[in-house]
C-alpha cells in the first residue's frame, strides 16, 4: 500500500519491549509472529505504520508492535482508523479485531468501513468465543456451543465473517489459519490491495474453545479439509486428487475426483478472484456444509478508495479560493450587539 523504502528492517525492528500477555498456547502468538515477520518484506517503515484495535484478547496487539498504535473501545476501531487515515492518507493502517468486537457491538462500524473502502487491512481473529470476558458465546459460535452464557448450548445461527464482509461491499476478502505457513502470503496480498482488505484468521482459543477448528487444521486432516485457492489456478485439494466443479443445475460447487491429473476433464473450476459470485460460493463451501474449508485470497477486485475521494473532493472545493478565517467566521447569520448591558 505504501511505496517501498530504501531502508530495510528486520522482524526485531517491529517488536516492542512489552511482555506479551496471552494465555500460553493461544493462537494470537502465531499471528503476532507472522505479522512481525511479514512487515520487513513489505518494505514499509514502523514510523509510518499504525495498528488500531478495539477490545478483546486480540486487541492487545498494538502493544506488541513497534509502531504507532491505538487500543480503542469496544467495536470502534474502524471509526478511529478512519480518522487516522483521513488525517494522513500516507499512513499504513492495520485494524486488529475479533469476532465479537467486529461483528457484535462493532458490526455497524465494520460494515461501513468496508463499504466505504478505506485503504487499510482488517485482521479479524475468529476463535468463535468471547475469550477476554471468560468464554461467552460470540456471533460466530456454532449452534450447540456450551458456554457460561449458553449452558444448554447456543441456539443462535452463527455469522460468517467473510460472507458479512462480501455482503458489506468489501473488495478484498481472504481467510487464513493462525499457525499456517501460508498466512504471511495472505497478509502480503492484503497489504498490496489498495482499499479495505478483510482477512478472517481462524485462531484457536486454548482455554475456552480449544480444538474447535481441529477438523480442518490438524495436520492429518488438512489435505482433505483445506483448499488454498490461487488466482488463475485450478481449485484442487487432497494432493490434486480432488477439486471443485460447478453444478450448473443447482448453481453451487461440488467435489469431483481428478484422475491422472486431468483436472480439466473432471470439470474443475479455475479460481477467478475478481468474480463476486464465485467468491460467495467459495465462502459458503465450508465444513458445516460437509466440505473442506476454502482458504487464501477468495475475492480481490479493487476500486477507488474512500480517503482518495475525500482528499480529491476537498481539493476541488478549495481550488481558486483564498484562506480567510475571519470571512468564514462571519459567514451566515451574524450580528453585532451594540447596546450596553444593564448595570448591576
Amino acid at each position: 500500500m505504501n511505496e517501498m523504502t530504501s531502508i530495510p528492517t528486520s522482524p526485531k525492528d517491529w517488536e516492542t519491549d512489552q511482555e506479551v500477555r496471552w494465555c500460553p498456547g493461544c493462537g494470537d502468538y502465531a499471528i503476532l509472529k507472522a505479522v512481525q515477520r511479514t512487515m520487513p518484506e513489505l518494505g514499509v517503515r514502523p514510523e509510518n505504520t499504525v495498528f488500531v484495535s478495539g477490545i478483546g484478547c486480540s486487541s492487545r496487539f498494538p502493544y506488541y508492535m513497534e509502531t504507532y498504535g491505538f487500543h480503542t473501545i469496544h467495536g470502534r476501531a474502524p471509526a478511529v482508523a478512519t480518522g487516522v487515515k483521513l488525517a494522513n492518507p500516507e499512513l499504513d493502517v492495520w485494524i486488529i479485531t475479533g469476532d465479537g468486537d467486529a461483528l457484535s457491538i462493532g458490526g455497524n462500524h465494520t460494515m461501513h468501513l468496508l463499504r466505504r473502502n478505506l485503504d487499510c487491512q482488517v485482521l479479524l481473529f475468529n476463535n468463535e468465543i468471547y475469550g477476554l470476558t471468560k468464554g461467552q458465546y460470540s456471533p460466530t459460535s456454532r449452534v450447540g456451543t456450551r458456554s457460561p452464557s449458553t449452558p444448554f448450548g447456543s441456539v443462535d445461527r452463527p455469522a460468517s465473517p467473510c460472507s458479512f464482509a462480501l455482503g458489506s461491499g468489501a473488495r478484498f476478502v481472504a481467510r487464513g489459519i493462525d499457525t499456517h505457513k501460508n498466512l504471511p502470503v495472505v497478509l502480503k496480498a492484503a497489504h498490496a490491495h489498495r482499499g479495505a482488505s478483510f482477512v478472517e484468521i481462524y485462531q484457536n482459543c486454548i482455554v475456552y474453545n480449544d480444538g474447535v477448528f481441529d477438523p480442518f487444521t490438524e495436520k492429518k486432516a488438512a489435505p482433505e479439509s483445506q483448499i488454498w485457492v490461487e488466482h488463475g489456478e485450478p481449485v484442487l485439494f487432497a494432493g490434486g486428487a480432488k477439486g471443485l466443479a460447478m453444478d450448473g443445475e443447482a448453481l453451487r460447487l461440488r467435489i469431483v475426483d481428478v484422475v491422472d491429473g486431468d483436472w480439466k476433464g473432471a470439470g474443475v473450476i479455475v479460481h477467478d478472484q475478481t468474480n463476486h459470485g464465485l467468491a460467495q460460493m467459495l465462502i459458503d463451501f465450508a465444513p458445516g456444509e460437509g466440505g473442506p474449508v476454502v482458504l487464501g485470497v477468495i475475492y480481490n477486485h479493487p476500486r477507488p478508495t474512500f480517503e482518495r475521494a475525500v482528499v480529491e473532493q476537498n481539493a476541488a472545493a478549495a481550488a481558486g479560493k483564498a484562506r480567510d478565517l475571519q470571512k468564514l467566521i462571519s459567514k451566515g447569520q451574524t450580528w453585532q450587539v451594540e447596546k450596553q448591558p444593564h448595570t448591576m
